[in-house]
């Protein structure tokens, strides 16, 4: 057996570990439903793979599994980019200047170990129902995440390349933009990615409140209140291949803007 060949084999071995677990899961499962016999305890997969494969069709009056997977993903983008929009100029403010990480850094250190869902009794005072409510929720899910790595993203560029640019005579803004961002870029999409994550698993919980009328998160709701354990189940699942999907996505564009950064190490 040639060398070539045998990595080759080994990759696509490897490549198939990957798949080992989720389906050892599903046979379980599915084994075990057949045991219980008690759709409202553990449902038939196939009972789940029906309401998966009808993504347009209504759901106990509340609207389509694909129609509400929309409704969320628009308010966790809504979120999301709110708290990018906030978190990375406050981040790169606070690595460039001292006063400014001393000004912030108490504040900031207080407020983040504090679970977004806590905010939850807060906005709903502040903001009622509705997606204000939601938008500031999932935003302080992505905050944080967005804003330390922006942070030790800026302060871990190379000191030898800013004093370069110094030295050559840049100025404060060509220093940040020339040398700055391109390097902290890497570490600023690793927190936009994780952001993302965590704003995700937000919006789920955020469309749990009351009052909010659609969504992955009511619908998986008012599947419980109807008893309906396949939607739950099928929903959760539809939150998870959307996550996985935007993760890949951030993984992409991270292989392909960011490789220079491997070649470092």
């Amino acid at each position: 057996m040639t060398l070539p060949r045998a990595a080759f084999r080994i990759y696509n071995w490897r490549s198939l570990l990957k798949f080992v677990l989720p389906v050892a899961i599903i046979v379980v499962w599915e084994l075990f439903a057949i045991w219980i016999n008690n759709p409202f305890i553990l449902p038939r997969l196939e009972a789940v793979v029906a309401v998966l494969l009808a993504p347009t069709a209504d759901i106990l009056g509340n609207g389509s599994l694909a129609a509400n997977a929309a409704t969320s993903l628009e308010r966790v983008l809504a979120g999301f980019f709110v708290a990018a929009a906030i978190a990375i100029p406050l981040g790169i403010g606070m690595g460039r200047s001292v006063t400014l990480n001393q000004l912030f850094d108490t504040l900031m250190q207080l407020l983040r170990p504090i679970p977004p869902l806590a905010w939850v009794p807060l906005a709903l005072a502040w903001f009622k129902i509705g997606l204000v409510s939601m938008v500031f929720i999932i935003g302080m899910g992505a905050f944080f995440p967005i804003l330390l790595n922006t942070l030790y993203g800026v302060k871990g560029v190379k000191k030898n390349w800013i004093e370069t640019a110094e030295i050559l005579g840049a100025k404060e803004h060509q220093v940040l933009s020339r040398v700055v961002l391109p390097g902290a870029l890497p570490t600023i999409w690793t927190g936009l990615r994780v952001g993302f994550g965590i704003a995700w698993m937000c919006v789920v919980a955020a469309e749990m409140m009351p009052g909010t009328n659609s969504g992955l998160g009511y619908l998986i709701i008012a599947a419980y209140n109807w008893s309906q354990v396949p939607v739950i189940i099928a929903g959760m699942v539809v939150i998870g291949i959307i996550g996985i999907g935007v993760d890949v996505f951030f993984k992409a564009i991270e292989r392909r803007s960011f490789g220079w950064r491997e070649l470092e190490r």
